[in-house]
């Protein structure tokens, strides 16, 4: 929803000796420049503050019989402000965005145009086409030469399959081998400025990827098209493509393509809040969005449903789930998430595994102001037509859906068409095994997490997740969307005490870490990964875990800097919740709680590192203070630590 909504229009007519002319646009506060060189190809070039970030960018879009962007042709140019506010179904990090911008618009010969946008924080840019007849696309050039050597931070994946889930490594451009590749989005530290390469508004066409190239400079890369696939070895999951055509899509002539995007900020911790993909993105066609209730969750797989002190074999059976059920209830969470396992079998997604009284317990939960959510193969999802019916018909309110591991233009489709299939049941959807989102939420706000994140379950059976992974994510793969993280570990342990655990695992870091994590990462689906046997035993802990909100109406960064710590403040109504984890360095904190409302007097319910958490991961120490907005303080996390706090009004 848009409001306060103002639009300024500026509409020049060039004559052909424009073709080859600079076209110029800025940020509203003049600050961030963006040149647009048009000769035999499309330059631009982006300056923060009159430091270059890209020097040289080369952008055009390959059709079968042209190329868009070769010996450019520009018939005119269109030039508008925007200044309005944005009110997003799912706030993850404010209740209200900015949405100010200058634009540039140069309409060429040959039906395409070419759209800049320039923010005060940050930059995209995209193609359209006016084409009467669909059109192949062969490629997209996006070519990024950056002005210096400069630190980066990338995840790195396989470029036919890959489940997104590789933690981000700090890496020097020169250094990003021109064989690799790196999913979106990537950060740049340049030093006096920080830039965050993603992209937004993708639909009907691949996921972009990062590709290193000489020197200083990235270009994207494209999955091609499958043309010919076949069962793979796991049928439950995966299609194998035999055969890839010679472009990345087949799609309308007459339509806008994803945003390219550049987030820029001064500092580290100004990035953190940036809300370019989720601005640049489709409005939803849908009206009436009061049935999405995001919220919390508790959940068997983690864990592997290892439950002690009750009276019947703990299993994927009728029992167990009663008792997730009866958890989530106590502590007042919205859902319990039946993973693998509930159904006959992966494939067929229709029937519940013998073991399960799948109606019986969606009448308990709801008995019990709970509600179910489904776990579901991509695959079984997509070969029964009739399952979002099916699961509409028994009272579910999502689907968990899994292990697509690709983005060519064909899979990225199939998550555009589940969301509308899922939207029109009234239907959430969380998807995992899956790339980090790219916009889609904002068309579908029943979207409400994807994974695409080194998470804690890669601590289950030999993956190694750190804190020293975790203060890179805020400023990375949670800046685009949200995260299904899976947070929650009452059985934390410093890294050389971590041993891989596949029914009772164990996470890296401290329990202040831990109870952090639920207020640092956003996720409009949050999971309490851990038993419920321990949390029972962790009452004071869980109960502050399942009082943090998930969506929240003001956001700020107090301090951070990727790859060592970042302490945050969110507000959801008259409360404030802060969170706070450092990597494997301890470090004092000095907040300034000037952010709170003036006059009023908070009562700060705080969880530190106790004394001996720098061995003992799990201990802790719980205090209460007295806060204004004159107040400051300061805070010890410990190597892998954290705190967390929510402060009310006394």
């Amino acid at each position: 929803m848009n409001k306060g909504l103002q639009i300024v229009f500026f509409i020049f007519l060039w004559s052909s000796l424009t073709n080859y002319a600079q076209q110029k646009v800025v940020s509203p506060d003049k600050n961030i420049e963006v040149n647009i060189e048009l000769s035999e190809v499309i330059v631009f070039s982006i300056a923060y503050n009159n430091q270059y970030l890209v020097d040289k960018g080369i952008i055009s879009l390959e059709l079968l019989k042209e190329v868009l962007g070769k010996q450019p042709k520009l018939l005119r140019t269109e030039t508008a402000t925007v200044n309005a506010f944005v009110n997003p179904v799912i706030s993850l990090k404010n209740k209200e965005i900015v949405n100010h911008y200058n634009s540039l618009h140069l309409f060429f010969e040959n039906d395409y145009q070419l759209e800049f946008r320039v923010f005060n924080n940050g930059v995209g840019y995209r193609f359209i086409t006016t084409k009467d007849q669909n059109i192949t696309v062969v490629n997209e050039q996006a070519e990024f030469q950056l002005s210096d050597n400069y630190k980066s931070y990338i995840s790195k994946t396989e470029k036919t399959y890959s489940n997104y889930e590789h933690a981000y490594d700090p890496v020097w451009l020169q250094d990003f081998n021109t064989s690799e590749i790196a999913t979106l989005p990537a950060f740049v530290d340049a030093q006096e400025s920080k830039m965050l390469i993603a992209e937004a508004d993708l639909y009907d066409y691949p996921a972009m990827f990062i590709q290193g190239t000489k020197g200083n400079s990235v270009s994207g890369w494209f999955p091609k098209y499958p043309t010919k696939i076949k069962p793979g070895k796991r049928v439950d999951r995966r299609l194998d493509i035999v055969e890839e055509g010679n472009f990345i899509a087949k799609t309308s002539g007459n339509r806008s393509f994803p945003w390219r995007i550049f987030a820029i900020a001064k500092e580290d911790k100004n990035i953190v809040t940036n809300d370019l993909v989720y601005l640049l993105s489709r409005n939803s066609t849908y009206k009436n969005f009061d049935w999405i209730k995001p919220g919390q969750t508790s959940w068997e797989w983690w864990h592997a449903s290892n439950i002690i002190g009750v009276d019947f074999k703990a299993g994927y059976n009728t029992e167990t789930y009663k008792y997730y059920i009866d958890f989530a209830s106590h502590y007042g969470m919205e859902y319990t998430l039946m993973d693998e396992g509930w159904s006959y079998s992966v494939l067929d997604i229709t029937k519940p595994n013998p073991d399960i009284d799948l109606e019986e317990l969606i009448r308990y939960a709801k008995e019990k102001n709970v509600s179910i959510i489904l776990w579901a193969s991509w695959l079984a999802v997509e070969n029964t037509p009739t399952f979002f019916d099916y699961a509409k018909s028994l009272g579910v309110a999502g689907i968990k859906i899994d292990f697509m591991d690709r983005s060519d233009q064909w899979m990225m489709n199939f998550y555009e068409r589940t969301a509308k299939k899922a939207f029109e049941k009234e239907l959430l959807v969380d998807f995992h095994g899956s790339i980090s989102p790219r916009g889609l939420r904002k068309a579908y706000p029943n979207v409400i997490s994807y994974e695409g994140v080194t998470g804690m379950e890669q601590n289950k059976g030999g993956g190694f997740d750190t804190p020293n992974n975790h203060v890179i994510l805020p400023f990375t793969r949670n800046v685009v969307g949200p995260m299904d993280y899976t947070p929650g570990s009452m059985k934390s342990v410093h890294p050389e005490y971590w041993h891989a655990n596949w029914t009772n695992p164990m996470s890296i870091g401290t329990r202040g870490h831990q109870l952090a994590l639920f207020v640092v990462f956003e996720s409009g689906l949050q999971m309490l990964a851990d038993n419920p046997s321990d949390y029972y035993k962790e009452d004071e802990c869980t109960r502050f875990i399942t009082d943090v909100p998930t969506t929240w109406d003001e956001t700020i960064v107090i301090s951070g800097k990727i790859g060592e710590h970042i302490v945050v403040a969110k507000r959801k109504g008259k409360d404030w919740y802060v969170g706070g984890i450092t990597n494997d360095e301890g470090r004092k904190i000095s907040i300034d709680f000037s952010f709170l409302e003036k006059g009023n007097k908070y009562e700060m319910d705080l969880f530190v590192d106790g004394v001996n958490a720098d061995s003992y991961a799990i201990d802790y120490k719980r205090e209460s203070k007295s806060i204004t907005s004159k107040s400051k303080e300061v805070i010890t996390m410990t190597l892998n630590g954290g705190f967390a706090a929510k402060l009310t009004i006394k």
